[in-house]
């Protein structure tokens, strides 16, 4: 037998040699949850180790992140519901919640990179990506909205904006006004293919931002669609998108691929909150290890094409890699 391909996995230090793809803290964005209040910390049921803090928390939180390598942040704000309206007026207040973090981070941490969250839902009083009216979600009075809030993280330090939404046009919207601005070197983070997933529960859970009514399926993606994919991701590309992004990640990694196939901008995928959960889960009743989980699936992540990840356990990720 001349062919034996055993004889590349013999040792430890030999698979190393030849492994294809490879996992590095460079490749990892934590998303965090920031809210309101001073010395608070409090624990999200449904997503095991993960916490919302207030700002000053949320500094030493993301300090200890930068400290082990990882480059970049992504920000989740918990709004209190008297600041929630149909119309997300409170996303674009100057002195919210979100641009009081990103100045403060930005002082404390000026090489940290921050991406923030463009969408209405964390401010809705209708748990909704946009605008409500007659049960239905408007597009385009949304966008001059997200338009809004786009220009407030800007001039707050934000070094990306990253639109969760799903409106049509947006990411045109968003760079034509960051570019009117002066913004050029903010850069845009697009939710290109954002699936209407069952996967985004804790997160909402986490945000107190679940659709007060219906469901999220007229605005993000069919699940069962993968062509409508490379059409978002074309569009976003068009519109003037830096990196786009495949959310969930873990039943979407063929969209992943494709995508990576199709375009040389960076492909970025979440590793969502109901992914996140389903690992924690397993792990404390003893049916997984969670870190060698954890370390296949981010790998497989970036063996489908993933340049970048989006994920809650970004932190352990980055210890386990040092050791």
């Amino acid at each position: 037998m001349s062919c034996r391909p055993r004889r590349l996995r013999r040792t430890a230090g030999l698979r190393r040699m030849v492994r294809e793809h490879h996992l590095t803290t460079n490749d990892l964005i934590y998303p965090v949850f920031v809210m309101a209040g001073q010395g608070q910390k409090e624990a999200i049921s449904s997503m095991p180790g993960c916490y919302r803090y207030s700002l000053d928390l949320l500094l030493e939180e993301v300090t200890a992140a930068y400290d082990l390598g990882i480059p970049g942040i992504a920000l989740f704000p918990l709004i209190s519901p008297d600041l929630k309206d149909n119309a997300g007026t409170e996303s674009y207040n100057l002195q919210g919640l979100v641009p009081q973090a990103v100045r403060a981070i930005k002082q404390a941490i000026p090489n940290l990179l921050v991406f923030t969250d463009v969408a209405l839902d964390p401010y809705s009083s209708a748990g909704h990506d946009g605008i409500v009216e007659n049960g239905e979600i408007l597009n385009d009075e949304t966008v001059a909205v997200l338009v809004q809030q786009a220009l407030c993280h800007a001039e707050a330090g934000a070094d990306f904006v990253s639109p969760s939404d799903m409106m049509d046009g947006r990411i045109g919207a968003i760079r034509r006004a960051l570019d009117a601005e002066g913004w050029i070197n903010v850069g845009i983070l697009a939710y290109s293919a954002k699936y209407a997933s069952a996967y985004y529960g804790p997160f909402r859970d986490a945000l107190d931002s679940a659709p007060q009514f219906g469901d999220k399926k007229t605005y993000q993606m069919d699940p069962a669609n993968a062509q409508e994919a490379l059409k978002e991701v074309a569009l976003d590309i068009t519109e003037g998108a830096d990196i786009v992004m495949v959310k969930p990640a873990l039943a979407y990694m063929d969209i992943i691929q494709r995508i990576k196939q199709h375009t040389t901008l960076p492909v970025a995928a979440y590793n969502v909150s109901g992914e996140y959960a389903m690992v924690k889960a397993a792990a404390q009743q003893g049916w997984i290890d969670e870190q060698t989980v954890v370390m296949e699936t981010l790998t497989g992540l970036k063996r489908a094409g993933a340049d970048v990840i989006l994920t809650y356990f970004a932190k352990d990720v980055a210890t386990w890699l040092r050791r």
